[in-house]
């Protein structure tokens, strides 16, 4: 009898645990605003972006979403993050100046990292050693923004001097995985941000409609023609291309 009712508790756990993880399913759609001080035309093809999402995993080809301007698709899986980045045009450039590499391939990567929850677990612990950042949840702060009620986070960067470069992001935890890696591990989705864009220059995405149903399984896989790179041949490729720029700006 005990075995029984010890197996129907984990049951009810599991089930609880599978209740909290959020199951929407669908398309955000943003405006992206040039609000700085110093005004810029934004693009037109950059001036919209979206994010599919369909429980934990996410799927962008936005630019305002990118780490790099490199990235071309971005997603996210749990906590596993593939990029598609494109240095064709970089690599011919150098070539075409001299330049020799160890990686012969047409320069399409795919890259993916996988981050640990741990690490994840501890981005609310203050940590300003340059370099390195901490998120601040606020209680209690919320706003409206595309039919959602929008929770205020702050992340703090310590610059090298010290200073704390804050930048505060609305989110919601209703849409996407509990740490979105597509976010720097941020809890859930954002719904708006500004952005430091330097020399007075900043941008701002703001979701606008957020869309439910509407995508498939297909929408999330990549395009082909990436190749993967061991991380070893990876970190030879970038610290190459780095010793080549700074060989031409001599």
């Amino acid at each position: 009898m005990r075995k029984v009712i010890i197996a129907m508790a984990a049951m009810l756990l599991s089930f609880g645990a599978m209740q909290a993880q959020n199951t929407f399913k669908g398309i955000i759609k943003y405006k992206v605003e040039s609000t700085g001080e110093v005004a810029f035309q934004i693009p037109a093809e950059a001036a919209t972006a979206e994010i599919k999402v369909n429980g934990d995993r996410c799927y962008t080809k936005s630019a305002i979403f990118m780490s790099s301007p490199f990235s071309e698709d971005i997603l996210v899986q749990g906590l596993t993050v593939s990029q598609c980045m494109n240095f064709s045009q970089l690599l011919g450039y150098l070539k075409s100046n001299g330049s020799e590499f160890t990686y012969q391939g047409d320069g399409k990567l795919l890259i993916k990292q996988t981050q640990k929850k741990e690490s994840l677990d501890s981005l609310t612990i203050v940590d300003t050693e340059a370099g390195h950042f901490y998120y601040e949840y606020v209680d209690g702060e919320t706003q409206q923004i595309a039919g959602y009620t929008a929770k205020k986070v702050i992340k703090h960067y310590f610059e090298a001097e010290g200073k704390d470069k804050a930048q505060v992001m609305w989110y919601t935890d209703e849409i996407g995985p509990e740490y979105n890696v597509m976010f720097e591990g941020i809890k859930g989705m954002p719904l708006m941000q500004t952005v430091d864009a330097g020399e007075g220059k900043a941008i701002t995405y703001t979701a606008t409609e957020v869309i439910s149903g509407k995508v498939k399984d297909a929408d999330f896989l990549l395009p082909d023609g990436y190749e993967t790179l061991s991380e070893e041949d990876l970190g030879t490729l970038m610290q190459e291309i780095q010793d080549e720029i700074e060989l031409l700006q001599e």
